[in-house]
């Protein structure tokens, strides 16, 4: 009885609940009060919208299921679209997110003998450095060396060590943060450093800590003195605006040290708690010059939260030491703020550019039709294409979705293992021992079209090599999955069938 009344008074049940109400609510109201007028203008308000959605510039796979929706809900389907969409165009963050990007340009100047000094010794990736550098305005770095670490628990034991180490500021931005063991040991440093007067901010995502931390626990930090945001407030509204998560793991101290990956703050990331068995997961640990960029990054957001604007000058201390130089590092980060996918292009043009073969670690694997077709073009061409995911899944369903796509990319000849020991965690592409990325972006929608996420990208540096060998190192501890086992019976197949069209909005 406790434990049930614990569960009816959590935030996260009374947000449902209120969501829930608001929703039949609105069922009745159109159903059971509404005219035939009424009736007739919201069958012909979905009509418009189908027609609306067909020739706008969105991803098929969103095009279709919204069609699908309209076409099975018509009196529902063309309001909820109206709903849903208008409030995530039109909301002030968005605008205020946008407003910012050009500020943050302004501080990341793009280095063009370090670019064209890369693209004159690595003409095959001169197209991806291009884009990311002119387009996208994320500059290279030649001065920077980065650290691989995985698993979570290797990983924590310097980082603990950097966060020692801090004497001007410390940035710390997380789409969890878990109250345990991991949090505590991290709390207690920020604390102590705050009371030394090292500047502290933290930001972490409300709807990923709904179900772990106080209503308004920003204000609890900042009785320590430590700055605090928490990202996009969750409100029992109906509104999608709330579907854009900030999904990135970042840390900055000093302008020395950045900090990215998949290991968010809590006690299953170290496997100080077990939750799917064995946790892998990774982070890369940047310093030089790079640091510049996800101090830009975090500033960033962080203005774009506050509706603030501040001199990032003064944290953008510019580093000089060479002993740092290992390959080179574009840090880059994605926003649903504009119409750009940049982790999907990151991507793509990694499996694109590569020759002899891609290796992918990632939890969800839920792409759209281009991703789908470049892997399958790939592996016929002889490309040696294999991908991990968790042999323990965390969500079943997500995890039945990812399922769906192995016959038909290991028909094609790219091999998928699934990580027998637990859940695997990182986000990480490796090729043709020269190129790597790491980061926040998983392989599904909501990472690449929905949520603010981030990572580096790696060129002929020693730590593409770290990554490669920890990914082979993993092989014998997965079950290589075969045609047949991809194969399921027919009724498993309709399932996945269901979920493959509705995949978008998971």
């Amino acid at each position: 009885m406790r434990k049930l009344l614990k569960t009816l008074l959590t935030r996260r049940f009374i947000v449902c609940f209120l969501l829930l109400v608001q929703i039949l609510l609105i069922v009745f109201l159109i159903w059971f009060r509404a005219s035939r007028i009424i009736l007739s203008v919201l069958n012909l308000l979905s009509l418009i919208i189908i027609i609306y959605v067909i020739n706008r510039r969105d991803k098929p796979a969103y095009k279709i299921v919204w069609i699908i929706i309209m076409l099975t809900f018509p009196l529902f389907g063309g309001l909820l679209y109206l709903i849903l969409t208008w409030q995530v165009k039109s909301g002030k963050f968005r605008k205020s997110a946008k407003e910012r990007d050009d500020e943050a340009a302004s501080y990341l100047p793009v280095n063009k003998e370090v670019k064209e000094e890369f693209n004159s010794q690595n003409p095959q990736h001169a197209a991806q450095v291009n884009y990311l550098t002119d387009f996208a305005r994320f500059p290279m770095y030649k001065n920077t060396g980065s650290e691989f670490y995985s698993p979570g628990e290797k990983f924590f034991s310097v980082f603990l060590e950097e966060l020692e180490k801090a004497k001007e500021f410390i940035f710390i931005e997380y789409f969890i943060i878990s109250p345990g063991s991991m949090w505590d040991r991290i709390l207690d440093i920020l604390k102590r450093k705050a009371e030394e007067g090292v500047e502290i901010r933290v930001m972490y995502d409300d709807m990923g800590c709904i179900s772990l931390l106080p209503q308004k626990y920003y204000k609890e930090l900042e009785k320590f003195g430590i700055k605090c945001v928490a990202f996009n407030p969750f409100r029992p509204i109906w509104s999608s605006v709330q579907n854009n998560r900030d999904h990135r793991k970042i840390v900055i101290i000093d302008s020395k040290v950045a900090v990215t990956g998949g290991i968010n703050i809590a006690d299953e990331y170290i496997n100080e708690k077990k939750r799917f068995g064995y946790w892998k997961d990774c982070a890369v640990i940047v310093r030089g010059e790079a640091v510049r960029s996800f101090t830009v990054m975090f500033l960033q957001l962080w203005n774009a939260s506050k509706n603030t604007k501040e001199d990032f000058s003064i944290y953008l201390a510019k580093t000089t030491e060479n002993s740092y130089c290992n390959g080179y590092i574009i840090p880059y980060c994605d926003a649903p703020t504009d119409d750009e996918n940049v982790c999907e292009h990151v991507y793509l043009q990694i499996i694109n550019n590569a020759r002899k073969y891609v290796y992918i670690e990632t939890p969800y694997f839920i792409v759209d039709d281009s991703m789908l077709s470049a892997f399958i073009l790939a592996a016929k061409s002889g490309v040696d294409i294999r991908i991990i995911t968790p042999g323990i899944p965390d969500k079943k369903f997500v995890h039945l979705t990812t399922r769906s796509y192995y016959y038909s990319l290991i028909e094609a000849g790219v091999k998928i293992y699934e990580y027998t020991p637990g859940f695997i965690h990182s986000k990480v592409v490796i090729s043709d021992d020269d190129t790597a990325t790491v980061g926040t972006a998983n392989f599904d929608f909501r990472s690449l079209y929905l949520h603010f996420e981030c990572g580096e990208l790696i060129f002929n540096s020693s730590t593409v090599e770290e990554m490669k060998k920890d990914f082979l190192g993993m092989l014998p501890l997965c079950h290589e999955v075969t045609v047949r086992e991809a194969k399921r019976n027919i009724f498993v197949r309709f399932g996945q069938s269901v979920l493959r069209i509705i995949a978008p909005l998971l």
